[in-house]
């Protein structure tokens, strides 16, 4: 799966440990981004289509770690 450098730091940030619970806490932050982050809004919703994807084994391969 090729994740964006900023993909994996979104998914880092997100990340609960499994694929799962992952795309259901960041879907439950997408209320939150306003309407003029437009770029924000499209790389999340990359990162949580490209989770959709993979296999629960292709995420736990995923280096998540954030680099902040």
């Amino acid at each position: 799966m090729n994740l964006t450098h900023d993909e994996q730091q979104i998914l880092a940030i997100f990340n609960t440990g499994n694929r799962e619970s992952t795309m259901t806490h960041i879907s439950e932050m997408m209320p939150d981004i306003e309407p003029e982050e437009i770029e924000l809004r499209e790389l999340v919703e990359s990162a949580v289509e490209k989770l959709r994807t993979m296999t629960d084994d292709e995420f736990d391969e995923l280096d998540l770690e954030p680099d902040f």
